[in-house]
């Protein structure tokens, strides 16, 4: 038989035991929380804005080139007796390359001295370069028989050095007459150029049109060098810029923000017009940050506004 004392006991431990369950349940409950909070932070890097010159600008090929080459010609039918010439020398107005004995002169040989010692005849023709420049093919060799006129040599005209650069030409209205253009050749090494000519037709299928650019340097450059010609489309002295990552975009391009902290851990999105790019850095025309704007430039593609974040060391 249950006395009341009994029933008052077993109410108590009841009572007892829904509120431990109410406490862990509670205790679990926040412990949930806590967890989703964190799970909720985002993992970001942030940057701040520049303050400084940019320039919008296109790199293109340029090919090095002697528009003029010269023939190093004999000026008698007979045997070459005398070669000065190496492919890839380089030579002086007047410098002696050849010696052309006359078909005559090696049929008779001396027998004119025997007849007549006073009488000095040789019948050996000197060849002499006519520009200075690099000789880029020899086509005679020692004992060779040629004929009045025929080419013994090939000489590139150093003072004809040039780039070609490939313009399309769309971007012709970048380019003018006498202006500057920095050529940067294959290891890094920069040169200044001046655009020297336009040539006077356009590439039927690229629809590029050559541009001849003069090189100021003593240094000795190959033919058929692929360079880098630098083409300013427009520059500005001072402005702001951020990093390419920080800008968003929607899928058709025609919106772009970036996310801004507003304190350590809450960033909001903040619609934003863009200007020119340069290299991996784009310039923004609105809003104007500060420099002391957080901007996020990792982690940021897909966060909401007023997301949560938690910034890390890059």
């Amino acid at each position: 038989m249950i006395t009341k004392y009994t029933a008052a006991w077993l109410l108590a431990i009841v009572i007892g035991l829904m509120v431990c369950l109410g406490s862990c349940s509670s205790k679990k409950s926040d412990d949930d929380d806590d967890t989703s909070k964190v799970k909720a932070q985002t993992p970001v890097t942030v940057t701040t804005v520049d303050q400084n010159a940019m320039a919008d600008y296109i790199d293109l090929n340029a090919t090095s080139v002697f528009l003029q080459k010269n023939f190093v010609k004999s000026n008698a039918i007979g045997y070459v007796v005398k070669v000065n010439a190496q492919q890839g020398q380089y030579v002086s107005e007047g410098e002696e390359l050849f010696e052309i004995k006359t078909k005559e002169a090696q049929s008779i040989g001396s027998s004119i001295t025997v007849l007549d010692t006073t009488f000095k005849f040789s019948g050996v023709n000197k060849i002499k370069a006519s520009r200075h420049g690099y000789i880029s093919q020899v086509n005679h060799q020692l004992g060779d028989y040629v004929q009045d006129g025929e080419a013994l040599a090939t000489i590139s005209d150093r003072s004809s050095f040039v780039f070609l650069m490939q313009l399309p030409y769309e971007l012709r209205q970048y380019v003018r007459q006498n202006e500057s253009i920095q050529l940067t050749l294959p290891g890094g090494q920069k040169l200044d150029g001046t655009v020297a000519s336009f040539m006077p037709s356009v590439d039927t299928v690229a629809q590029t049109q050559a541009v001849v650019i003069k090189v100021n340097s003593d240094q000795q450059i190959p033919e058929n060098l692929v360079a880098k010609a630098r083409i300013i489309k427009s520059q500005k002295s001072n402005t702001i810029s951020l990093p390419k990552d920080a800008l968003l975009a929607n899928e058709t391009q025609t919106e772009f923000w970036v996310m801004k902290l507003i304190n350590d851990t809450t960033a909001i999105k903040v619609p934003v017009t863009e200007g020119i790019e340069s290299g991996d850095r784009i310039e923004i025309l609105s809003p104007k940050f500060s420099a002391q704007d957080r901007i996020i430039v990792t982690g940021n593609y897909g966060l909401p506004d007023t997301a949560k974040v938690k910034i890390i060391k890059p």
